[in-house]
């Protein structure tokens, strides 16, 4: 009787072993998906899209694209992809799928669209959290986000633009334009007090011919003006200062002209 029971604990623990053995945790949950037909899965996706479901709906669209690469949702599935990843704040994988779109499809009817949420995950990209929580400006910033984005607004609004985005994309490449200028006038800024006087220049000179309407160019002349004046080139500091008279007859800068650089904030 003994050995009986002996043997009943012994092959009890060696169920369990075998079963601790062969099994390191729960079953993987399965796909729901894998049943579903492409045109059930396109419409479970959109739901998820409209309910603001951002993770699904990346995943969804992808796992259609992925399953059905020529057929009839494709390519839309690819453009929803880049949109649920941007509202995801998936910002690398809403810009490859928008890139790929556009690489595959550059005659697409939807193509401005796609030039135009690239320029919208760029600039938004720029304006995001770290960046408000820091209350960092834009514009000291690396610009190649900006850069990108105002490269897609523009494709918008000269190529298409009978297009419904080209009037927000308009307002948006203003925005950009007076923030990069911006930018390289806080560089000048930045070299100008560091008494780099001809780098200060250099930068003050590229916000002008590259921005020339930007708010920004009157800091700009302000610090070619000093910048001159600190490298002993009265004249050149003179045709500075006439410049920024008349562009910026009501300039704070004329009304002190012999103070210290301050930059606008």
């Amino acid at each position: 009787m003994q050995v009986l029971n002996k043997f009943k604990i012994v092959v009890l623990l060696g169920s369990i072993a075998a079963i601790l053995t062969g099994c390191s945790g729960l079953p993987e949950k399965i796909d729901e998906t894998t049943t579903w037909s492409n045109g059930k899965l396109y419409s479970e996706a959109q739901e998820m899209l409209t309910g603001g479901d951002w993770a699904r709906c990346a995943k969804y669209f992808e796992a259609l694209e992925g399953r059905d690469p020529f057929g009839e949702y494709v390519q839309q599935a690819q453009i929803n992809v880049a949109y649920c990843n941007w509202k995801d704040n998936e910002t690398a994988a809403a810009l490859q799928a928008v890139n790929r779109f556009i690489q595959l499809h550059p005659n697409h009817p939807n193509i401005a669209y796609a030039y135009y949420l690239k320029g919208v995950i760029n600039f938004n990209d720029e304006l995001g959290l770290f960046g408000r929580l820091s209350r960092q400006d834009i514009s000291e910033r690396d610009p190649k986000a900006m850069r990108d984005s105002y490269s897609a607004f523009k494709i918008v609004v000269a190529s298409y633009p009978q297009s419904p985005y080209a009037q927000d994309a308009a307002q948006r490449l203003r925005y950009i334009v007076n923030a990069l200028a911006a930018h390289e006038v806080h560089t000048a800024d930045y070299y100008y007090r560091r008494g780099a006087y001809i780098a200060a220049v250099n930068r003050a000179q590229a916000a002008l011919k590259q921005y020339e309407n930007a708010p920004a160019t009157e800091d700009a002349l302000h610090i070619m003006v000093l910048s001159y004046r600190a490298l002993g080139q009265t004249k050149l500091a003179n045709d500075a200062e006439r410049v920024l008279q008349a562009s910026f007859p009501a300039s704070r800068y004329l009304r002190d002209s012999g103070s210290k650089l301050k930059i606008k904030s």
